[in-house]
C-alpha cells in the first residue's frame, strides 16, 4: 500500500495530532493480540487518514480530521460485500477501535495489502481491469437501508449538473496560479458542454468516489486492489469513470468505454468530474500533496483532449 505525501506535512486546518505513541495506546487498549507488533509510520500517506504498518502482516488507518469516525464505522460494515462482487482485493478489516486519549474518531486495523500505486496513464492497469471494478461496484446491492443513511450521501455520487458554481470558483482560484500549467479556457469550454447537457435520473448505485490512482494497487501491468473507501456513496456513479481519464491512454479509455458502452452524454460528464476534482486539487494540495497535484494534472489533460 502506497500514498502520495509526506506523514509529517499538515494538510488540514483541523487537522488532529496523531503520533506512534497514541497508536501504541490504542491498540493496548483495545487490540491486544496486535499490541505488541512492530509498528511505523508509512513514510507516505494520503489525505484523511494517518497510516502505520503493524507488523508484516496489518495497516492501522486513522482519520485525521474530526468526523472521519463514519467512513471507519462505514467500511467495516459495507467492504465485504464489495469483496464478494470485484475481481481483485479491497482492505478486510480486522479490528475497529474506539476513540481515547485525547484521540476523538474510530480507527481501524486492517490487512496489509502488497502491490504499487500503478502511474497515471502509464500503463500500469488495464482497461478491462477498470472496466471490471466499475462493473462490480454497479452490480453489489444497495441495501434499503443504505438508501436512507446520511452517511452515504457525499456530494460525490450527486449528479453533476448541480456543481457549476463550484466549478466556476475553482476555475477563478487556479487562474491565480501562475505555475499551472493548464488551459483553462479549454477547461471552462468543456465545464459549458457539460452544463448544457439535459438533465439525467439515475438508479442509486455504490460509488467509490475517489476511484483514481492514489487509491489503487497494481502489479506487473493489471490491477490487483482498491483501496480507501472512505468516500463511499450511494447515488450517481458517473464519477467513477474518472479512473480512465487518470489511469489509462486514448485506446484504453476507448476500449474501457466500450466495455461499459458509455453513451456520448455520460462520457462527456465524467470528463466533467474529472476536471472538477482536479479545479479542487491544485489550489488545496499544491504545497502539500505535489505528486497528487501532478496525478490530476495528467487527468485534466486527458480530459480536455477527449
Amino acid at each position: 500500500m502506497v500514498g502520495s505525501t509526506v506523514m509529517n506535512a499538515p494538510m488540514h486546518d483541523d487537522e488532529l495530532t496523531i503520533d506512534e505513541d497514541l497508536v501504541r495506546s490504542l491498540l493496548r487498549r483495545d487490540v491486544t493480540a496486535y499490541a505488541d507488533l512492530a509498528l511505523r509510520p508509512l513514510e507516505s500517506t494520503g489525505s484523511t487518514n494517518r497510516l502505520f504498518r503493524l507488523g508484516d502482516e496489518h495497516l492501522v488507518r486513522l482519520p485525521c480530521q474530526p468526523g472521519g469516525s463514519a467512513t471507519i464505522t462505514q467500511e467495516a460494515l459495507r467492504l465485504p460485500s464489495f469483496a464478494a462482487n470485484l475481481a481483485v482485493a479491497v482492505p478486510e478489516v480486522a479490528a475497529v477501535g474506539e476513540p481515547g486519549f485525547g484521540y476523538p474518531e474510530r480507527w481501524s486495523v486492517v490487512r496489509w495489502l502488497d502491490g504499487e500505486k500503478p502511474g497515471p496513464g502509464a500503463g500500469d492497469v488495464t482497461a478491462a481491469d477498470l472496466a471490471g471494478v466499475v462493473t462490480g461496484l454497479s452490480r453489489t446491492e444497495v441495501p434499503p437501508e443504505a438508501l436512507d443513511d446520511p452517511d452515504l450521501r457525499w456530494y460525490r455520487g450527486s449528479p453533476i449538473a448541480g456543481f457549476d458554481a463550484d466549478v466556476r470558483s475553482r476555475l477563478k482560484e487556479c487562474r491565480d496560479l501562475a505555475e499551472l500549467d493548464l488551459d483553462l479556457d479549454a477547461v471552462e469550454t468543456v465545464w459549458d458542454e457539460v452544463m448544457a447537457l439535459p438533465p439525467v435520473e439515475t438508479a442509486p448505485h455504490w460509488v467509490h468516489g475517489d476511484l483514481l490512482a492514489e487509491n489503487l494497487l497494481s502489479r506487473d501491468g493489471r490491477l490487483t486492489a482498491v483501496l480507501d473507501f472512505g468516500a463511499l456513496s450511494v447515488g450517481d456513479p458517473t464519477v467513477d469513470l474518472i479512473c480512465a481519464w487518470e489511469l489509462l491512454d486514448a485506446s484504453g479509455r476507448d476500449e474501457f468505454r466500450r466495455l461499459l458502452d458509455l453513451d456520448d452524454a455520460t462520457w462527456l460528464r465524467s470528463r466533467g468530474w474529472a476536471l472538477f476534482i482536479a479545479l479542487m486539487t491544485f489550489p488545496y494540495y499544491r504545497h502539500t500533496m505535489p505528486v497528487r497535484c501532478a496525478d490530476r494534472l495528467v487527468m485534466a489533460r486527458a480530459a480536455l483532449a477527449g
